[in-house]
Parts: C-alpha cells; structure tokens; sequence
C-alpha cells in the first residue's frame, strides 16, 4: 500500500480518537481505515494503536511515530499547495508600501499596464516616508531605497540610482558654486526632514574620504520632490537621488553642485516576507517591475 496513505491514515485515527470518526475524515470506509493502519504495523513491525472496544490510543512507540508522521503529512500538503498556488493565475488584493517620492513619480505610472495585464489583481499601494513592518501591518511587499536593513526580508534589486547635490543656474550665478564640500558651510542647503541619518549629508571627497556636513538650511521639507522644486526655484542646494533630478538636469533647470565629487549609488529593491513560496500576486509584480526597470538607472530615468 502506498506509505502517505498509511500514515495518513494512522494520523487520522490519532487525531480522530477512533476508526469511525477516521473514516468519515478521510471519506473512505471503516475497514479500509483499519486495513491501512494494519498494513502500516506489519510493514513497522510494531504496533501504533491500543486498540480496545471503547477507545482507540497510541502506543508510546505510536506517539513518536506520529509526530514525524504528522510533520511529513504536513510538508506533503505544503508541497500540493505549492504546485497549486504557482499555477493559479495571480489574484487578489496586493498591499505595497513605497516611499511617496518613487511611488508618484515611477509606480503610480505604471500600475495601470499592470492592472491591465493581470485584471484579477486588485492593488493597495501606501505611500509615506516611514519603515514598515511589512508582516504585522499587513503588507504583501515594499520598495525601498538603500541599504537593506532588515536581513530577514527576502529581495529583488530592481535597478540602482545615484544621490548628487544640485542647484539651479540662478541660484549658482546668485552665491556662487562651491569647489569643495567644505564650502557647502557658506551656502543654503535644504534639508530633507525624513531621512533616517538625521540633518546630516554623507558625502565622499574625491580622496575617498567620508565627509559629513550638517545641513541646518533655510528649508527643511519631508518631500524630495517639494525639494527638488525648491532647487529649482533657486532657494539652495538639494541631495537628492537621480530618479527625482534626472529630467530637470536633462533640461537645465538644475546644475551638479560640485561636479568632482564621487556619486553615492543606492540600490532599488523590491523585498517581501519570507517563505517557502512567493504569492504569485508578488512574483507577478515585482517580474513586472524588474521588466519595467530593466532600462533605468542607476543615472538614465
């Protein structure tokens, strides 16, 4: 006989306190339920069940049979739920959580080509500057920027892009460039409010050296886009990541600050919980995304 149906079997009657309540469990007949456990005694050598007319119990030996028992049936479940689950076409809700600067300007664009190519997909896309705690606030995956912090997430990079200081032509023609970072002391700087490292830019001299600069400007904003019009409108110099910048320098409304300075370059990922499988509502976005982000970055948005 086969050996699943034996242990299940077996299990069933465990679980079930008897043979009856077993077979009615299974769907299949009294006697077929006891033959199975039989078959699987004889095969052992050993018998699993205390067996009397009143009640039905496991043997010390039966009881430690059926904890690893239990534990294969389990994995054998998991294993036809897998196989399920990855064929059935994506659906259903798709909670994602993204910073507000890249979601507006790169997923918000695009969700509708997604909701078209997967119309059983419904998508929750949240949009804040904070951490989440993506399994206890209910999300199904975020987007995030930089270093990884949480090591127990799993990830996808996306695409990469980099963080330059900018500032528009009238603001330079206005104060001057500065032509090393210790001059960024003498000039307005704006601050972005939400970033983890605080009032402080790193930065990397064209030495190699890591450098701080505080930057306790004239305008502090949660929003890199509200900086980035800041900068363009000439109130100060802005760090800002190329996906935000990138057109307004294609079109001159920004200028690289110091232009010598080493780029800082952060990768774009997509990360989700861990588990034995991925929902086929998460593979499918983040294959689209991937898809998508293929031909940007780190510095070409």
């Amino acid at each position: 006989m086969d050996r699943l149906t034996e242990m299940e079997a077996f299990a069933t009657v465990v679980d079930q306190g008897g043979f009856t309540d077993a077979a009615k469990k299974m769907g299949i007949s009294k006697s077929a339920v006891s033959k199975h456990v039989s078959s699987l005694e004889a095969r052992l050598g050993a018998r699993l069940l205390n067996r009397t007319t009143r009640r039905v119990s496991p043997t010390e030996i039966g009881l430690a049979y059926y904890d690893r028992a239990r534990r294969v049936l389990n994995d054998a479940g998991e294993a036809d739920a897998l196989v399920t689950s990855m064929q059935s076409a994506p659906s259903g809700l798709l909670r994602i959580s993204v910073a507000t600067d890249f979601g507006v300007n790169h997923l918000s664009p695009v969700l509708g080509e997604f909701l078209s190519d997967f119309p059983d997909v419904t998508v929750n896309m949240v949009l804040n500057n904070r951490y989440v705690e993506l399994i206890s606030e209910g999300f199904d995956m975020a987007v995030r920027i930089g270093e990884l912090e949480d090591s127990t997430l799993r990830a996808r990079k996306l695409t990469e892009t980099t963080k330059r200081m900018i500032g528009s032509p009238s603001y330079f023609q206005k104060y001057g460039r500065p032509q090393k970072i210790d001059d960024l002391n003498e000039h307005k700087l704006l601050h972005y409010s939400s970033q983890s490292s605080g009032n402080v830019w790193r930065l990397t001299a064209p030495s190699g050296e890591k450098r701080q600069v505080r930057t306790a400007g004239w305008l502090s904003v949660n929003d890199g886009q509200s900086l980035l019009n800041a900068a363009i409108s000439g109130l100060g110099i802005a760090y800002l990541p190329s996906f935000l910048y990138a057109d307004a320098l294609e079109k001159g409304l920004v200028e690289e600050a110091i232009p010598d300075l080493p780029h800082e370059t952060q990768g774009i990922y997509a990360v989700y919980p861990p588990g034995r499988f991925t929902q086929p509502k998460v593979r499918a976005f983040i294959d689209f995304l991937v898809h998508h982000f293929a031909d940007k970055g780190p510095d070409n948005w």
